[in-house]
């Protein structure tokens, strides 16, 4: 019979995992079970399915029903009694009405963490849920055994006041890592469940896993787009926030790329689809918050370390007391409540929610910020970035060449000049041809008739209009057609207009700066980060943008092998590196540098080999990085050394360590004690949210 290995919440908050990990919901540390067939595992699904995403409501019901049960317990108990002088409540039996009360709490209420501790010890991995389950299956064995044998003192009060507390402190902290999750499962929800699709000009309904590639459908004015295309008819703009991060809606028109999940404005759009299902933007979205959920931090590790030894030693002391008690006090009833009181208040749920929960709420709180974290070490080590590395083109830059300047050299005009070249490169797929065309667009100028186009590799294009043969290049075509080059100041690139062999006018494009990029390294500067830009063009073209941007160190006509070089020159130097790239031949220097980022409209490669993938082209994403890094680095610090001083101080109380002084701490208020720290943990996660720097 084959058997494969699965990871389950001990508390069966979500559906089994394929690797070891902490739940999502509760941040408890999944424990392996073995699926040894299919009959089985279908059965384990569903009853876990039952559960999944209800738990924390199943929670409050638990507690509703507990807490009903629990008021007569204690207004019955000799405790109350004694404590207010009020008799009213004891009659002939009245103890066997408790025994009967506590026991539905503790088999109903107690039920999730007895069946959790269960399955913990089972997978020979002791946690929290084998603290509670065996400091509430002790009191209420020995207080069961009181009862009905009539020796010692019965802990009912105590023991569904505290499973009650218990299950409300679930509850609330369920809650929290449910609003922490809740913007990444929102991404679940961004397809739309139907979409028009266009056959024959005939429009009908159909289901989304329906739709192929090449197939045209329909999104009306506010309809989400179901899946990656191109519009080939209709101009609208497109609500993108949701998967970008960016607020201000894009403009679509005939040729513009579209994202599955967006949400359409006032226009009617036609889109071709180009990619399905899994192939789509959002399902890599989707996977990549799945790897950085299961890439741990190392603060992460050191807390399932530390709560798994805090488990040992819970048990230890506890046990410890119990036999010390005993012996120095000979009351089984104290030396119990001691061990109890201990197991309750050392369990190491805050411990296991601090790290898990702050992870949470940093993945979503970076999707909202339009990057995603695919390696979550990187993320953390970002605050220690003493260097930034950019990537000029595409990245400072906008990779798209603009028209500075045109010179004549003949006797044509400026416009006839840029008519020519325009009419040619219409036909050209080339960066500065896009640069050329967008200028003619932009004047308004018509294309004339080209004959015979061709594009000469490495070169530029030529072809005939009205009889003669033109050719719009660089330097290299005026070589090719020996023709002297022109004596022309510019750091810009130049094509060169060329009429059979007589040269009519030079065009200067220029890669414009982002204007993001100002304050990108304004505000880095001010974090007291250096900035380094890499490119391959000749100096002057670098030292122009870098004295506009105020860049502290540039590498210049840098080889795209070289790149790798230059991260591990400043490396040396002893800087932690930040490289910023979107091209194929970044990806080594990806790889290198301390924490890769790469721009999400970059090639796969890229986005591969960094450890951090920005979804728009936005270099102030790079500052929201650095502040969410040192955030959550924050926040998790916090919350350990909240988990680890709160039990430093109250397990010795809990012993009785202070008991000669009349200091001891009760199972009930050490059970709310071990809820409230879980509380305060995931309060204090949870006030990433209200931070002004990433929430804006």
């Amino acid at each position: 019979m084959e058997t494969k290995k699965k990871y389950i919440c001990p508390m069966e908050c979500v559906e089994p995992k394929d690797e070891p990990g902490n739940c999502p919901i509760c941040g408890m540390k999944l424990v392996v079970v073995e699926e040894k067939d299919n009959h089985r595992k279908h059965k384990e699904k569903e009853e876990i399915d039952k559960h999944y995403k209800h738990r924390a409501e199943d929670f409050l019901k638990k507690f509703w029903f507990s807490l009903i049960l629990t008021i007569p317990i204690f207004l019955f108990s000799d405790f109350f009694q004694d404590l207010t002088g009020i008799k009213i409540f004891q009659f002939q039996g009245r103890e066997y009405l408790i025994l009967i009360f506590g026991s539905i709490v503790f088999f109903y209420g107690g039920f999730v963490f007895l069946k959790g501790s269960l399955r913990e010890l089972k997978a020979k991995n002791p946690g929290m849920m084998t603290l509670i389950g065996l400091a509430i299956s002790s009191a209420y064995i020995y207080s069961s055994l009181g009862i009905i044998f009539k020796i010692g003192y019965d802990f009912f009060w105590e023991l569904t006041s505290l499973i009650t507390v218990m299950l409300l402190g679930h509850y609330f902290e369920m809650k929290s890592v449910s609003f922490a999750q809740r913007a990444l499962q929102e991404i679940e929800k961004l397809l739309p469940d139907k979409t028009e699709r266009v056959i024959n000009d005939k429009i009908e309904l159909v289901n989304l896993d329906e739709l192929k590639v090449n197939e045209i459908v329909l999104v009306r004015p506010g309809g989400k787009i179901p899946a990656d295309g191109i519009v080939i008819e209709g101009r609208s703009e497109v609500n993108e926030s949701m998967i970008t991060g960016e607020s201000n809606p894009v403009l679509k028109e005939i040729g513009s790329e579209v994202i599955a999940g967006t949400i359409n404005g006032d226009g009617m759009l036609k889109i071709k689809i180009t990619k399905i299902g899994e192939e789509t933007f959002l399902a890599g979205i989707k996977r990549l918050i799945l790897e950085a959920q299961k890439s741990k931090s190392k603060l992460q590790v050191l807390a399932d370390v530390f709560a798994k030894y805090l488990t040992f030693i819970a048990i230890f002391v506890g046990t410890l007391s119990f036999i010390l008690w005993l012996i120095v006090q000979k009351d089984l009833s104290f030396a119990l409540e001691r061990l109890v009181t201990v197991l309750i208040v050392a369990c190491p749920h805050a411990l296991g929610l601090a790290v898990p929960l702050v992870v949470a709420i940093s993945t979503s709180l970076a999707v909202h910020n339009g990057f995603l974290i695919k390696n979550r070490l990187q993320l953390e080590l970002a605050r220690k970035i003493d260097v930034v590395l950019f990537d000029k083109t595409g990245t400072l830059t906008s990779g798209k060449f603009v028209v500075k300047q045109i010179i004549k050299l003949a006797n044509f005009s400026e416009k006839e000049i840029l008519q020519i070249a325009g009419s040619l490169n219409q036909y050209s797929h080339h960066f500065i041809a896009q640069g050329i065309l967008e200028k003619t667009k932009e004047e308004k100028i018509e294309f004339l008739n080209v004959e015979n186009f061709e594009n000469l590799k490495g070169l530029g294009v030529t072809g005939i209009i009205n009889g003669k043969r033109y050719y719009v290049g660089g330097d290299n075509l005026l070589k090719n057609l020996n023709l002297e080059s022109p004596q022309i100041e510019t750091i810009g690139t130049v094509a060169y207009v060329i009429e059979e062999n007589k040269l009519l006018g030079a065009i200067i494009l220029e890669d414009e700066i982002r204007k993001e990029a100002f304050e990108a390294i304004e505000k880095l500067h001010s974090m007291g980060i250096k900035i380094a830009m890499i490119t391959g063009d000749k100096k002057e073209v670098a030292e122009k943008v870098a004295q506009k941007l105020k860049i502290d160190e540039y590498f210049v006509q840098v080889l795209p092998e070289e790149k790798l070089n230059k991260v591990k020159e400043l490396q040396k130097r002893g800087l932690k590196v930040m490289m910023v790239g979107d091209g194929i031949n970044d990806a080594p220097a990806l790889m290198q540098a301390d924490v890769g980022v790469a721009i999400g409209a970059g090639t796969n490669v890229a986005i591969e080999s960094a450890g951090i993938i920005l979804i728009r082209n936005d270099p102030r994403d790079i500052v929201k990085i650095i502040e969410l890094s040192r955030l959550t680095y924050k926040k998790m610090i916090q919350n350990l050394f909240w988990a680890t001083g709160y039990n430093v101080i109250t397990i010795p109380l809990a012993a009785g360590i202070l008991a000669f002084k009349g200091i001891l701490l009760s199972p009930l208020l050490a059970a709310v004690f071990m809820s409230l720290s879980t509380i305060i943990v995931s309060i204090n996660a949870m006030l990433m949210f209200r931070n002004k720097k990433l929430n804006k």
